[in-house]
């Protein structure tokens, strides 16, 4: 079983700056078609001030425990913040986009409305599974656990999700990608049957997810301490207008860039 470091950041920002261990595994084989990585944040912040860190999106289906937490959770659109405090440890398992669908068999994106239940994926009760697994001291014990929860509920393998991580990948690694057309014309697939595919394997549209990937790599480079002309860079994200680059990045980040710099 492989582990990782904290790098890449994969949308989780001010990383340098984070109190708190963050760990990734590689799954098993047969596991591994459907999910990415197996993830575990851990901390101990006793006696000292709760953290909170902010995560742009990726557009991924997670499977988390966390006690009172533990539940299917869609791709959202837009940052979100998780307050760290005292001591404690989540387990989670990134499905990679697309790779939630043949387990659902329904549109993803109902999961924006509701996280699913864990009994109902993998008949168990959350409290059960908690129990199980984050009761472990040994980081790869805790995913081979959750392996074994999900290895009975395996679907059969669904060619879209390999087509959807190859269009997926093109976008993250391309960062002149801006448009839809340009993903269209890249895979030879109509943009309409593009927009269902995504809709219903991913939970978001190709624009959203080219759109995370953008603001994603723009917030990065303000990480790394890089001074942004914003006029320039909101030309090269596909903004028409600066205004309409800035009102996107608060949306989706929490700041303006200006605020975000002066933070990073």
């Amino acid at each position: 079983m492989t582990q990782h470091s904290t790098k890449p950041s994969m949308g989780i920002l001010n990383l340098d700056q984070a109190k708190y261990h963050l760990n990734r595994y590689t799954p098993s084989e047969d596991i591994g078609f459907f999910i990415k990585h197996f993830w575990i944040v851990s901390w101990d912040l006793r006696g000292q001030e709760p953290y909170l860190q902010s995560i742009v999106p990726n557009p991924c289906v997670n499977l988390i425990f966390e006690p009172g937490k533990s539940a299917v959770y869609g791709a959202a659109k837009q940052t979100y913040s998780i307050l760290l405090q005292e001591k404690g440890c989540v387990v989670g398992a990134k499905f990679k986009p697309g790779g939630f669908y043949p387990f659902l068999q329904q549109p993803v994106s109902e999961l924006l409305q509701r996280p699913m239940e864990i009994h109902d994926l993998l008949g168990i009760e959350a409290e059960a599974a908690e129990e199980l697994i984050l009761s472990q001291t040994e980081e790869t014990r805790m995913v081979e656990l959750a392996e074994s929860l999900i290895r009975p509920k395996l679907p059969e393998q669904d060619d879209n999700i390999v087509l959807i991580n190859q269009i997926i990948d093109r976008i993250a690694e391309d960062r002149e990608i801006t448009k839809v057309d340009q993903v269209s014309e890249c895979f030879s697939i109509n943009k309409r049957k593009l927009q269902r595919l995504f809709e219903q394997y991913v939970g978001l549209s190709p624009k959203t997810v080219i759109k995370l990937y953008r603001l994603q790599n723009a917030a990065e480079a303000m990480d790394r301490g890089h001074q942004l002309d914003l006029l320039e860079l909101s030309l090269k994200l596909g903004y028409y207008d600066q205004s309409h680059f800035i009102k996107d990045f608060k949306a989706t980040v929490g700041k303006t860039p200006e605020a975000y710099t002066k933070q990073a």
